[in-house]
């Protein structure tokens, strides 16, 4: 059996002469880093500079005490010794896990070995808490599969900041090398092997078996936040084999050279890559906290939740009042949905009060400063007044953009929002977007961008345009320059694949694609489902999620509709129109008028300029304006 490294060639004494018939090495690219057991820069909680690795011997030690302004070497000899013949037999050393074999300045009192024995420690540490996360697997469905079989892509884990690793994610792409579990193999123990990412999709990617070169018939997907990847070296420290897949085993005889050529200059997962990964999913919610949540019966009002569960930072929230708790309702930890105790109060928001007079056992206030935090805005000069129109997306059916009016102006920049011609006569279903957000627009958004605008409902004359409806309601467009213009370089493009919550029952995470993109406002299609049930949502929503997300959380996924019902969606989409609408959080509006869209007069408003489906990341002016 191999032993790490070990395994790939003779004994130590015979490796020296072995290595000098070797095709030389070629010098390491400075712009690179060496794959090498604990070689990071490390920080203290302080931010001072920590500890580092030399490139030349291994050797451990505190930063500031390195040779040379890039702090690559413990000690001089190391620094001119690094371009010379021992520099063959000083990586092998790293790979293999042991101390250098030459002398060196030594930084450190702990040898090197404690080190890397406590290094071990903490990897098996961190693979012990990964198995504790049990992993939801989709029956018949692979991300893998259908990606391969489609040439598809997917958004990069980079596009979603509130997702795990979505701000640390670095420069992990194709060519980075890793060690996997060799299933290749008739051992009866679990051995690995280096594998190298020739594909990535979110959180997944495509692997190949190191020495197969253009041999693709082994390749195989794995989530790279998986507990079975670790960077290269974790099995030399960790004390566990390396062992070439069976199928290429007769290829090479001295299969540590080959690893020396491969690796040299190669690019590798982090050490600290398991315990940023794990850092990243620890949630500040807990069980038992009291929020105040949107009330999915009554949009205008919020009431008190308790947080029953958190999955990969979604939170599922029992309304307070019931008993057999399925009264829930499920959001994001940073939803705009949810707010701390005494929101509601704050400003001027209705709120349903709880029949239950005291606290639960065991019941505690979520901290304030737990949720999201919106823009501070001026509201002292021009602002927003109630009956003001605007162009909002309709909360109770995600796929329209419709006419709006403003009906109440809060405090602290919220606004209550009610759907033209569609409003509760008590105004039930109003519903708070705050001043900032991405949902709501300037009147003309829509026509500039050939997006198709919803009119009220029961407008008769058609086709619609602001001009004539605003002086037929006499009413006036809300200033341009009070909407959120802000285009974030979000790095979504057309096709991009993901994994998305159906706003209309958000407890359901699905397959879904990106099929529009409007500066930041993304249309998302679920995958099997037909187009009426896509959703209007911002580039920085917390309900869109890398692909592998579900897997890596333990979240349950919804795959496409499978091809029996896309076949049968013609002859039965009355039934499942209603079937997905009652989906959802509250009641769906089903919009009965499509228009086309059609251009505003040119002697009443003037156009800056525009872009529709804009697929660059840099802002742009999108809206109209009304001449004076």
């Amino acid at each position: 059996m191999f032993d790490g490294y070990d395994s790939c060639s003779e004994d130590t004494s015979s490796s020296s002469s072995s290595d000098e018939s070797e095709e030389e090495v070629a010098p390491l690219p400075s712009s690179l880093p060496i794959i090498k057991n604990n070689g990071q820069v490390y920080t203290y909680p302080d931010g001072k500079s920590g500890m580092a690795t030399c490139e030349m011997c291994g050797m451990v030690g505190v930063r500031d005490a390195f040779y040379s302004k890039t702090k690559r070497f413990c000690s001089v000899s190391c620094s001119r010794s690094y371009s010379s013949n021992s520099k063959k037999a000083s990586i092998l050393a790293r790979l293999q896990g042991k101390p250098p074999t030459k002398k060196a300045k030594v930084l450190q009192k702990q040898p090197l070995v404690a080190k890397l024995a406590a290094y071990a420690q903490y990897q098996a540490t961190l693979q012990n808490q990964a198995k504790t996360k049990a992993a939801v697997p989709v029956e018949g469905f692979s991300w893998g599969n259908y990606i391969n079989s489609n040439s598809f892509t997917a958004a990069p884990v980079t596009c979603f900041r509130h997702a795990p690793m979505g701000t640390c994610w670095g420069d992990i792409s194709e060519g980075v090398r890793v060690e996997v579990p060799n299933t290749d193999c008739s051992l009866p123990t679990k051995v690995f092997w280096i594998a190298g990412i020739v594909k990535l999709a979110g959180y997944n990617a495509l692997l190949r078996y190191e020495g197969f070169e253009n041999d693709s018939s082994l390749d195989f997907w794995c989530n790279v936040c998986g507990s079975d990847i670790h960077p290269v070296g974790w099995c030399a420290t960790s004390g566990k084999p390396l062992v070439p897949p069976r199928t290429i085993q007769h290829k090479y005889t001295n299969w540590k050279a080959f690893l020396v050529k491969r690796l040299t200059g190669a690019k590798t997962l982090p050490p600290d890559f398991s315990q940023k990964v794990s850092e990243s999913m620890q949630y500040p919610f807990k069980t038992s906290m009291r929020v105040e949540v949107v009330d999915k019966t009554h949009l205008c009002r919020t009431r008190v939740a308790v947080v029953e569960s958190v999955i990969g930072g979604r939170l599922r929230l029992v309304y307070e009042e019931s008993e057999d708790k399925t009264d829930d309702f499920w959001c994001h930890m940073y939803s705009p949905l949810i707010h701390h105790i005494g929101w509601s109060r704050s400003i001027g928001h209705r709120f349903k009060r709880s029949d239950i007079t005291k606290k639960q056992d065991g019941h505690f206030d979520a901290p304030p400063h737990l949720f999201m935090k919106v823009k501070e805005v001026d509201a002292a000069g021009e602002w927003f007044k109630e009956g003001m129109k605007l162009e909002a997306i309709d909360p109770l059916n995600l796929s329209a953009i419709c006419v709006a009016t403003i009906r109440k102006v809060l405090a602290d920049g919220y606004l209550m929002i009610g759907i033209d011609g569609s409003e509760a006569a008590d105004g039930s279903d109003w519903f708070c977007y705050h001043a900032t957000s991405p949902s709501i627009f300037p009147v003309g958004f829509c026509e500039i961008n050939m997006i198709e605008l919803t009119p009220p409902r029961g407008y008769a004359k058609l086709p619609f345009k602001w001009f004539d409806y605003l002086r037929e309601t006499d009413s006036i467009a809300a200033p341009v320059k009070l909407f959120n213009k802000e285009v974030p370089n979000h790095g979504f493009h057309v096709g991009m694949k993901l994994e998305a919550v159906d706003l209309m029952e958000p407890r359901l995470v699905c397959v879904a694609t990106v099929t529009r993109i409007i500066h930041r406002l993304l249309r998302i299609h679920f995958d099997g489902w037909e187009d009426e049930y896509d959703q209007w949502v911002d580039c920085e929503s917390p309900d869109l999620y890398p692909v592998g997300w579900c897997q890596l959380t333990g979240y349950q996924l919804q795959p496409p509709a499978p091809q029996s019902s896309r076949d049968s969606q013609s002859s039965s989409s009355k039934q499942k129109k209603k079937a997905k609408s009652q989906q959802y959080k509250g009641h769906k509006k089903m919009t009965s008028l499509q228009l086309k869209e059609e251009l505003l007069d040119g002697e009443e408003y003037s156009f800056l300029q525009g872009a529709s489906d804009q697929e660059s990341n840099g802002s742009a002016s999108y809206y109209i304006k009304q001449e004076p």
